[in-house]
């Protein structure tokens, strides 16, 4: 429903100095837990990578951790056959305040996963963001159109743009705004790019 496009948005707005004075001089880092896991197969290696960019974090003035889909962190790297996982790894940090940490996730991931760990819950403060309307998600798209013309060679037009989000308000059930009319747009300009020019 955004939640990434939100850290984004705020990296944006810190750049161009639209923030509280508090943000002025921060710095947003994405974890990519995915890429800090790979090739961990000894004991200990991912807990020293994490540690290290940990460390990095508390030695840079004005850092900002952005993780994304952070319930991943519980359990991560505990079955590289280390004693403790990311957010073991994470606490002191946080509870320190030596690092400042934005997560994202979806409300079913936060109850099954993130909500479980009370000590974690603790150190964050939940931020609900709600699907956008119909009509916020079309100024969204509309925002995002020129993105995907350059990347799929193609024109949208301001109707297409409104019908990927209406119909798949519509028909598509099993996903929210803005993302599921994304989906559409951008499967339009893929399908189109194999279409055979005349």
């Amino acid at each position: 429903v955004g939640k990434t496009a939100i850290a984004e948005g705020l990296a944006k707005r810190i750049v161009e100095g639209d923030v509280p004075e508090v943000l002025h001089n921060a710095t947003i880092f994405a974890l990519d837990m995915g890429t800090l896991l790979a090739g961990t197969r000894y004991r200990g290696d991912f807990e020293e990578r994490l540690k290290q960019v940990v460390k990095e974090l508390e030695d840079y003035p004005g850092a900002v951790l952005f993780i994304d889909e952070i319930h991943t962190v519980i359990g991560a790297g505990a079955t590289s056959g280390g004693a403790m996982d990311a957010s073991n790894l994470l606490k002191p940090a946080l509870s320190s305040g030596a690092i400042r940490c934005i997560g994202s996730t979806t409300y079913k991931e936060f109850r099954q996963f993130f909500e479980k760990d009370r000590a974690l819950v603790r150190r964050f403060q939940k931020i609900d963001v709600n699907e956008p309307t119909v009509e916020d998600a079309i100024e969204i798209m509309k925002g995002l159109k020129p993105y995907f013309e350059e990347f799929h060679k193609v024109r949208y037009t301001s109707e297409a743009i409104k019908a990927s989000v209406e119909l798949s308000a519509r028909y598509i059930n099993d996903r929210k705004l803005p993302d599921k009319a994304i989906d559409v747009i951008d499967e339009t300009g893929a399908s189109q790019m194999l279409v055979p020019e005349a």
